[in-house]
C-alpha cells in the first residue's frame, strides 16, 4: 500500500508483506537503484544473489555488495580486498577509483565492479532498495536545526504514540524500533544502518517514524532516497563549522536546506531569520509557527513556572493550556513544532497537552535534587548557542549561584571552545573547566582553549581535568538555592580518550556524588 495523500491518515505495509527484503536479491535488480557503469566491459553475473549492502569491510559476508566510501581520514577502496576476502561479490566505487578497482578485479575475477558518480548516494539508494524501501511504508517526519532536534523528535514520538500511532524514532539519544530502545552512535546513522533501522520499524508495524536529520547526514547523503512527509526546521546557529564539519555557515545552511528538497511539506520556525533561505527554491509547501509571528502560535507564555516540581513552562494554544516540566522559551518553540506536526496526523492539541505534562528526555534539562537544597541539571548543550540558552534560562529562576561544569570535544572546531568558555564565564558564578570527549587530543590543551574564552570575562573558574572528580566537587560545593549545570555530554554514557571508550554516565556521577555528600 502506498502512502496516503490524506495527511490525516498514516498507512503502512504489514510485516507479512515484507518477506522479500529478508531474503536474497539478484544483482541486476539491486543495481537498478543507481546509475552506474560496469568497471569492466559488462556486468558478468547479473543473476548473482546479493545477501546485503555494506560500507564496512568487516561486516561483509558471502554475497555482499561493498560500497567503497571516500572519507576524510581513509578511503574505502583500500579495504576492498578485505571486503572480498570476507565474501563481498560486488564492489561499488566512485569513477575516480576505476584504476584501483580494476586491479582488484584482476586479482578476484569472481567479483563484479561498478562505478558511480557519488558513492555515498549510491550506498543510500542501494541500501534502501535492498531493504525494500521501508520509508515508503511509513509516514516519515524529519527534524533539523542547530538545537532542539532531540527534544522535538522525542515530543513528536510521545504524542503520536500516546495517540495510538506506533512511531519509531531515530536520534542522538538512540533509536526506538517500535518494540525496544537501541543505542545510536550518530544523530543520523550511516545510510546502511538507517535503512536497516527503518526495515525493523516496518517489521514491528510502525506506522510512522520521526528522526533527527543532521546537517552532516544531509551533506553525506545518508538520507538520500527518503521522501519525508513533513520536514521541520527549528533554527540555525553558528555551530558545526570547522575542519571536520562545514566550511562556513553558507555550506551549513545549504546542507540543512536539502531536507526540504526531499520533503512533501515543511513546518518552520518563523522567528528564525534563516527560514526563508531554508525553503528558497525548494518549492516545498510550508506552515510557520512562532510566538510573535507565525501561522501557529503560543500565547499567555510563562517561562518561569514550576511543573511537576521542576522548572518548566506554561502556555496556551488556542483554548488548550500546556504545562511542560522543562524550562526555557526554546521548550515553547520545540513544543509548538511538535504539536503542529502531530495535528497534521489527526492528533488534537488537548491530546498533545496531556502527553507533554510529564515529558522528560534523558540528558536534556534533566534535574536532580542535591542534598542541602541545591539542584543539578544535566544537559547536552555542547555549543555556545545551546549553552547560552540553558544558562540564560536558568538565570531567570534566580539561583543563589549558577555553577557550570563542562568541557569540549576533541577533533572539533577550536572556535567552539573559545565561545563556550566566554558564554560560561559571562553567565556563570563559577565555571569548572573539565574534560569532555578529548578523542585524540590532549585534554589539557582543549581546556587551555576554554580558559582563554573564560578569561575574556570576569567570571571565576576552576580546572579539574577528571570529569568524574569535577562533577563530584561541583555537587559537594553546592549549597541551598544553587544550580549546578553539567553540560556537554547529556545522554552519553561513555567518554572517548585516545580511541578508547570508558563508561561514564553523568546521571550515575550525580547520584554517586549526592550519596557521598550525605555521608
Amino acid at each position: 500500500m502506498a502512502k496516503s495523500n490524506n495527511y490525516a491518515m498514516i498507512t503502512y505495509i504489514d510485516s507479512k508483506n515484507c518477506q522479500k527484503v529478508c531474503g536474497l536479491m539478484r544483482a541486476v535488480e539491486l543495481l537498478q537503484a543507481v546509475r552506474y557503469e560496469p568497471a569492466g566491459e559488462k556486468i558478468r553475473f547479473p543473476d548473482r544473489e546479493i545477501s546485503g549492502v555494506s560500507i564496512d569491510s568487516r561486516d561483509c559476508r558471502e554475497g555482499s555488495v561493498f560500497v567503497c566510501i571516500r572519507g576524510s581520514v581513509c578511503n574505502g577502496s583500500r579495504y576492498a580486498k578485505e571486503a572480498v576476502r570476507h565474501g563481498a561479490k560486488v564492489l561499488v566505487a566512485a569513477k575516480e577509483e576505476q584504476e584501483l578497482i580494476g586491479k582488484i578485479l584482476g586479482q578476484f575475477p569472481e567479483c563484479e565492479g561498478v562505478l558511480v558518480e557519488d558513492e555515498r548516494e549510491a550506498a543510500a539508494l542501494l541500501a534502501a532498495r535492498y531493504e525494500g524501501e521501508p520509508s515508503r511504508s511509513m509516514t516519515m517526519i524529519g527534524v533539523t536545526g542547530t538545537k532542539g532536534k532531540t527534544t522535538t523528535v522525542s515530543m513528536i514520538r510521545k504524542i503520536l504514540s500516546e495517540a495510538g500511532i506506533r512511531t519509531g524514532m531515530i536520534g542522538t539519544t538512540g533509536q526506538f524500533d517500535g518494540k525496544e530502545h537501541l543505542p545510536s552512535e550518530h544523530t543520523t546513522p550511516d545510510a546502511v544502518t538507517l535503512q536497516r533501522s527503518l526495515a525493523r520499524m516496518r517489521k514491528n508495524a510502525c506506522r510512522a517514524c520521526v528522526m533527527e536529520v543532521s546537517s552532516q547526514a544531509l551533506k553525506l547523503q545518508r538520507t538520500k532516497g527518503i521522501c519525508f512527509d513533513t520536514g521541520v526546521f527549528l533554527n540555525l546557529g553558528d555551530d558545526h563549522i570547522g575542519r571536520f564539519e562545514h566550511a562556513d555557515k553558507e555550506e551549513y545552511l545549504a546542507c540543512k536546506r536539502k531536507l526540504f528538497l526531499q520533503s512533501r511539506e515543511a513546518v518552520v520556525n518563523a522567528y528564525d531569520p534563516a527560514w526563508k533561505q531554508m525553503l528558497a527554491g525548494t518549492g516545498c509547501p510550508f506552515q510557520t509557527f512562532g510566538i510573535r509571528n507565525g501561522d501557529f502560535r503560543a500565547v499567555k507564555i510563562r517561562t518561569e513556572s514550576f511543573v511537576q516540581g521542576h522548572p518548566g513552562v506554561e502556555f496556551d494554544i488556542g483554548k488548550v493550556h500546556f504545562q511542560i516540566p522543562a524550562p526555557g522559551i526554546f521548550t515553547v518553540y520545540n513544543a509548538l513544532a511538535a504539536v503542529r506536526v502531530c495535528m497534521q496526523y489527526g492528533v488534537t492539541p488537548k491530546t498533545a497537552a496531556g502527553s507533554l505534562l510529564d515529558f522528560q528526555v534523558k540528558g536534556r534539562m534533566q534535574f536532580f535534587s542535591i542534598p542541602g537544597g541545591g539542584e543539578a541539571v544535566i544537559d547536552y548543550a555542547h555549543n555556545a548557542m545551546s549553552l547560552e540558552s540553558v544558562l540564560t534560562t536558568l538565570r531567570a529562576y534566580r539561583p543563589a549561584r549558577l555553577i557550570t561544569v563542562f568541557g569540549c570535544g576533541g577533533q572539533r572546531a577550536k572556535e567552539r571552545r573559545f565561545q563556550m568558555g566566554e558564554v560560561s564565564g559571562r553567565l556563570s558564578d563559577l565555571t569548572v573547566i573539565t574534560s569532555d570527549n578529548p578523542r585524540w587530543e590532549a585534554p589539557e590543551a582543549i581546556m587551555d582553549d576554554i580558559e582563554t574564552g573564560v578569561r575574556k570575562t570576569d567570571g571565576k573558574y576552576l580546572r579539574i581535568t577528571d570529569r568524574k572528580e569535577a562533577v563530584k566537587q561541583a555537587v559537594e560545593m553546592a549549597g541551598p538555592g544553587d544550580l549546578v549545570v553539567i553540560a556537554g555530554k547529556g545522554h552519553e554514557n561513555t567518554q572517548e580518550i585516545q580511541g578508547v571508550f570508558y563508561r561514564m554516565d553523568e546521571q550515575e556521577l550525580v547520584e554517586e556524588a549526592c550519596t557521598q555528600k550525605l555521608l
